[in-house]
C-alpha cells in the first residue's frame, strides 16, 4: 500500500537527512559497515536499512504523465530448486513475495521483466499484478524470456526473431529476440519500447563479448530503422545489457557512425549510486538501462527517476529495478526544456 502524502513526505525528508549522515561504507558497494554476506543489512535498525525501506514509495505521477519499469527477475521459472530433477519449484515464495510487493507498491504503468519463464509463471506473473496488455517473447532457448505488461495499450508488439548475425562460420540470432512494442496514448501520441536482454558474460566458444557486441549492433539498427520509419515517435531501448557504460556493447547501441543516437538516463538510489547487478563475487556493476532518443529525452522526468532498493528486493533478484517518469509526448505542442540527467561523481586518482 502507497504511504499517504504526509508520509511519503516525511520518508523523503528522512532520508535526505540519512543521507547527508550516512558514512560511505554503509553503500552497499562499500564492503563494509553492517552488511552481512547476502548484501541485506543485519541490522534492521541500521542507517542503511532505515534509508532502504525509506524507498517502498514511488514519486507521484501527475496528470499527463506516464511510468515505466525494467527489472531483471532472477529465474522467474518452475526448475529444479531442491535437488530432484523429477519435480520444478516456482521461484521461492519470500522472492516472489518481495517482486510482487514491490511492482505493486511502485505501480508502472510499464513493466519490462527479463528472465521471465513463458506458460505458468508468466500467467502468475500477469494475474497476480493485473495489466490488462501482456506479451512474453518466448524465444530463449532456456525459457528467460524478455516479457513487457502495460496498463498502456500497446500497438503493436512483437518480438523480433528475424535478426541474426555472423562470427567465422557461425550464423547466430539475438538469443532473447528484441520486444518491439508501441505504447499508444489516448491523445494519439506514441512511444516505441524496445526491450532487449543481451548475452550473459558466460564462456562461449565464439566469444561472449564477440556476441553481445553484435547483438548490441543489431539492437541498434531497431533503433534506427524505428527512427526512420517515423522520425515523430521517440524511442526508449530498456533491459539488461549485460555490460558496463563504457563497453563496446553500450558503444554499439549508443552511438552510430561516432555520433550519439540514445542517452543513457543513469537513475540512481538515494546514495547516488547507479549500480544495478550484484554479481556473484560481492562486485557492483551496471548491467541494467534506459536509453533515450533525442526525441524522448525533453520529455523525460529525472526528479522523479531512481533505482528502489530494499534488503528484501536484494534476496529476490541479483539486479535491481529501474524505475523512470516521463511526460506524454504532445506532438502539438514544442517540447519542453532538455532535462540535466545526473553525472556519474567524480573521484581523484587516489580513491
Amino acid at each position: 500500500m502507497r504511504p499517504a502524502a504526509p508520509l511519503r513526505a516525511a520518508a523523503g525528508a528522512a532520508a535526505a537527512l540519512l543521507l547527508a549522515l550516512l558514512p560511505a561504507a554503509c553503500s552497499p558497494c562499500g564492503g563494509g559497515g553492517d552488511k552481512d554476506a547476502s548484501s541485506s543489512c543485519a541490522c534492521p535498525d541500521s542507517a542503511c536499512a532505515v534509508l532502504a525501506q525509506s524507498l517502498s514509495a514511488a514519486p507521484v505521477k501527475a496528470e499527463g504523465e506516464f511510468t515505466v519499469l525494467t527489472f531483471n527477475l532472477d529465474h522467474w521459472a518452475d526448475e529444479d530448486r531442491d535437488g530432484d530433477p523429477s519435480t520444478l519449484e516456482p521461484k521461492p515464495e519470500a522472492e516472489t513475495a518481495a517482486i510482487l510487493e514491490t511492482l505493486r507498491a511502485l505501480s508502472p504503468d510499464v513493466i519490462l521483466v527479463q528472465e521471465a519463464a513463458p506458460g505458468a509463471p508468466f500467467e502468475r506473473l500477469r494475474d497476480a499484478l493485473g495489466y490488462p496488455h501482456c506479451h512474453i517473447a518466448a524465444v530463449d532457448p532456456s525459457g528467460l524470456d524478455i516479457a513487457i505488461l502495460s496498463r498502456i495499450p500497446l500497438d503493436p508488439v512483437a518480438t523480433a526473431t528475424n535478426d541474426h548475425y555472423t562470427i567465422g562460420p557461425r550464423k547466430f540470432p539475438v538469443r532473447r529476440g528484441i520486444l518491439d512494442a508501441t505504447l499508444r496514448f489516448p491523445s494519439g501520441a506514441a512511444v516505441r519500447l524496445l526491450g532487449a536482454h543481451l548475452k550473459s558474460k558466460k564462456f562461449h566458444e565464439f566469444g561472449q563479448a564477440e556476441m553481445r557486441r553484435n547483438e548490441a549492433r543489431l539492437v541498434c539498427n531497431r533503433v534506427r530503422s524505428a527512427l526512420k520509419a517515423d522520425p515523430a515517435v521517440p524511442v526508449l531501448v530498456l533491459g539488461d545489457l549485460n555490460d558496463t557504460p563504457s563497453s563496446a556493447p553500450l558503444q554499439e547501441i549508443r552511438t552510430y557512425q561516432n555520433k550519439p543516437l540514445l542517452t543513457d538516463l543513469r537513475p540512481t538510489d538515494a546514495l547516488g549510486d547507479a549500480w544495478t547487478y550484484r554479481a556473484e563475487d560481492d562486485a557492483c556493476l551496471r548491467h541494467d538501462y534506459a536509453l533515450a532518443s533525442a526525441t524522448l529525452l525533453p520529455y523525460f522526468l529525472p526528479e522523479k527517476t531512481f533505482i528502489p532498493s530494499h534488503p528484501s528486493l536484494a534476496a529476490a533478484s541479483d539486479h535491481r529495478p529501474l524505475f523512470l517518469t516521463f511526460r506524454i509526448p504532445d506532438p502539438a505542442t514544442p517540447p519542453p526544456p532538455l532535462p540535466t540527467i545526473p553525472a556519474p561523481r567524480p573521484f581523484s586518482a587516489d580513491d
